[in-house]
């Protein structure tokens, strides 16, 4: 049975993000993080986000680890538009949201292979059990986005 309530992302999940973004940016570790960055949706300020990325394929998928999460919301907004930087590399793409058998591909495979935010998820009561199932039954309250380089 599926948890009702709002899931809510544990406390120390904004602060540590805080902390992959200075060791990204300072090159102390966490070099190969990938962040995206969008347009706020009110402010219009670049905002950044350390997210895993999920490489299928040749694509490559974000997966909104909690239903009304602030980047996804922004990504909304900005009508998928943003950048991507992994290490020194940037670059401008478009985030597409997917649904159907794209999205459901996508998180069949989440927890085999992005093993701790599939953990992170489960302990804030967004999913039931790390499973391929469970994940797919967040299809539709989670959105799956597929990175495109921007033309």
């Amino acid at each position: 049975m599926p948890n009702t309530a709002k899931p809510v992302p544990p406390r120390w999940l904004k602060p540590m993000n805080k902390v992959f973004m200075t060791l990204s940016k300072t090159g102390i570790g966490m070099k190969e993080l990938p962040v995206l960055t969008v347009p706020g949706r009110t402010s219009g300020k670049p905002r950044s986000t350390p997210l895993s990325v999920l490489d299928l394929d040749g694509r490559r998928y974000l997966l909104e680890g909690f239903p009304g999460a602030d980047w996804a919301r922004n990504v909304r907004a900005a009508r998928g538009r943003g950048s991507l930087r992994i290490g020194k590399r940037t670059e401008d793409v478009r985030l597409v949201e997917v649904e159907g058998e794209e999205a459901l591909t996508v998180l069949r495979l989440w927890p085999e292979r992005m093993a701790d935010g599939a953990k992170i998820m489960l302990d804030a009561g967004v999913v039931t059990a790390v499973t391929p199932e469970a994940f797919e039954a967040v299809a539709g309250r989670c959105g799956v986005f597929r990175i495109e380089v921007a033309r």
